[in-house]
């Protein structure tokens, strides 16, 4: 079906629809509930990890919102709405500038509850870099406490809700309204209250899991796209194809296929198509168009498509020809007749490539993608939280990468490992860990906590070389010899006491290096907190240097201590406490001792 309609000024497409929030908050959903589908349940870990594509036509809208259009007084021009899942939003981020404008307005979905989330305000600040327009579906309606569903009309049902539930929906509400203005300084209000869409935000309150307020919401974002959109809809039928690659695949009777959202012209069967290629771009003709049937998902293996002679933007179309198997996912297309205008398509598509903004170091992680896109969001993801990434490359996990992996051991171990995501899966070599996942935030947090482990397990065994720090008391009757060495028994009051401490007095008065601990006649290594052992103190003397209850604490040198306090987040509260001591007693002599 062609998504675009006549009218004085030529022809007008389907606006195009980016659903974004954060993880969990029911992106997807919302657009089951919209589709009356369920390809959530198709997506691992239930986040939707492939940009897909949904035609959504004006009578299905008008069919799903009944008397609420009318309300708006306005007649449709717009032939429906496109609608996209994005994965994440640094890809939406990179759709926007591989495809051209792909998104005219959008949904941010967040959880009625939970409130903002970091991805939230990610995605309101990505919305706003690019002046987006946006409406807020304030999900997860059906799970405030002592809320219950009586009738189909969001209003009517909100009105015959009880007080105090009113009270907790609109305390919820404005929190989200708080955040809007205090962080963003926009003005937002429920949708029904909103005075002046042109100034300030619709929020519509909704449940995806009880289809409540879909339709409301669909009133909304369809009346905003027809008053404030139309002017940038319209198209040249006859212009070249511009598109944007969803997905190859392997179709049965047509071999390899490309799923492509076309934003703007005409692309016809026959038609020579440029497609942007990770090494040249590819040049091939058109040799079938086939069209999902509406309200299919592109992505669902059960979706029904139909041979077409032309795409008109804004639509999804899945296209058969020569070559496709070379091409990978979030690639540019042009369409193209002349050979002039094949070079220029040629040049233009190869730009947007080399414009992908991964920055590379000399020294950091290898990473994988399915997709440019992918591979833009995943370096964008892992910049932000200050790993460096060394070579990005679409495609699975080679042998080469994981030799490219070993040779970052011996200039930082913890780079020397490869990130792959939606990629097949690759086991983690005896050197090289290999970290994939079909879920990006997963991913980066499956990594970012094998990093801490391993940053930790270094500081640990970086630990074991200092001076353990302990606190002795010399026990009574317990003055084994007197001198060369003295041997005393004592009592472990804090912390770990190892073979080779150096001890000193509470005043500061070096005393000691430990040389032997021995309990029952037994040599030990170490002696922890509540330990009674026999200790040997070469060079001091009983009852000159030392006597029976003298306190004796580990003595330090700055350097251990600075080391220490490098690892401040692995003490535990005795190492803590006796740190505390012995600079304080340093510092007596000493004011900026260990600073």
């Amino acid at each position: 079906m062609a998504q675009q309609a006549k009218d004085s000024n030529g022809a007008i497409r389907s606006p195009i629809v980016s659903v974004l929030g954060h993880v969990d908050h029911g992106k997807s959903s919302i657009l089951d509930a919209i589709r009356g589908s369920n390809i959530l349940a198709t997506e691992a870990g239930a986040i939707t990890q492939a940009i897909g594509a949904s035609i959504i036509p004006l009578a299905t809208i008008q069919k799903k919102c009944g008397q609420l259009l009318c309300q708006l007084k306005m007649d449709f021009t717009i032939p429906g709405l496109l609608f996209i899942d994005t994965p994440g939003h640094a890809a939406f981020t990179t759709l926007r500038k591989r495809g051209g404008s792909l998104a005219d307005i959008a949904i941010l979905v967040v959880d009625l509850n939970e409130g903002f989330k970091p991805q939230t305000k990610e995605a309101v600040e990505i919305l706003r870099a690019f002046k987006t327009p946006f409406i807020v579906a304030a999900n997860k309606l059906d799970l405030v406490n002592g809320y219950r569903h009586k009738h189909d009309a969001l209003l009517q049902d909100l009105n015959a809700q009880t007080p105090e539930v009113q009270q907790v929906l609109d305390d919820k509400l404005y929190r989200l309204v708080g955040v809007f203005y205090e962080e963003f300084g926009m003005q937002a209000e429920r949708f029904d209250r909103v005075s002046d869409y042109a100034k300030q935000l619709a929020i519509v309150p909704c449940s995806a899991l009880k289809n409540h307020g879909i339709p409301e919401l669909l009133m909304v974002i369809a009346g905003l796209a027809q008053r404030y959109l139309e002017g940038r809809l319209n198209v040249s039928v006859d212009g070249p194809a511009k598109g944007t690659v969803l997905e190859v695949k392997e179709t049965t009777g047509l071999g390899s296929t490309i799923d492509v959202i076309v934003y703007d012209g005409t692309l016809r069967r026959g038609d020579t198509i440029v497609i942007a290629g990770t090494d040249a771009p590819l040049v091939t003709k058109v040799r079938a168009l086939l069209e999902p049937a509406p309200l299919a998902e592109m992505r669902d293996k059960k979706a029904k498509f139909k041979p077409v002679e032309a795409a008109i933007a804004a639509t999804g179309v899945k296209i058969s020809a020569p070559g496709l198997e070379v091409v990978t996912p979030g690639m540019p297309l042009r369409g193209a007749t002349t050979p002039e205008e094949i070079e220029a398509a040629k040049r233009l598509v190869q730009e947007q490539v080399d414009d992908a903004e991964i920055v590379l170091s000399d020294v950091g992680v290898i990473i994988k993608a399915d997709t440019l896109g992918s591979l833009e969001a995943l370096s964008k993801l892992l910049n932000d939280e200050g790993i460096p990434v060394r070579k990005a490359t679409v495609g699975p996990v080679s042998r080469k990468d994981v030799v490219d992996a070993e040779a970052n051991l011996d200039k930082e171990p913890l780079t020397g490992v490869i990130i792959g995501f939606n990629i097949p899966e690759f086991a983690s070599t005896d050197k090289v860990a290999v970290f994939t996942n079909p879920v990006i935030y997963r991913l980066i947090e499956d990594y970012l906590a094998w990093r801490k482990a391993q940053v930790e397990k270094a500081h640990r065994a970086a630990m074991d070389e200092l001076s353990a720090v302990c606190k002795l008391e010399i026990l009574q009757s317990c003055i084994f010899r007197q001198s060369n060495p003295a041997v005393v028994g004592v009592e472990v009051l804090q912390g770990v006491l190892k073979q080779g401490t150096r001890l000193m007095k509470l005043d500061g008065t070096r005393v000691a290096v430990v040389k032997e601990l021995q309990q029952e006649s037994k040599s030990l290594s170490r002696a922890e907190k509540g330990f009674q052992v026999a200790i040997s103190l070469p060079g001091v003397t009983c009852g000159r240097q030392i006597n029976e209850h003298d306190l004796l604490l580990t003595e330090l040198d700055e350097g251990e201590f600075r080391k220490y306090k490098e690892y401040k987040d692995l003490l535990n509260a005795d190492q803590k406490a006796l740190l505390k001591e012995i600079s304080d007693i340093k510092r007596k002599e000493n004011p900026v001792w260990g600073v």
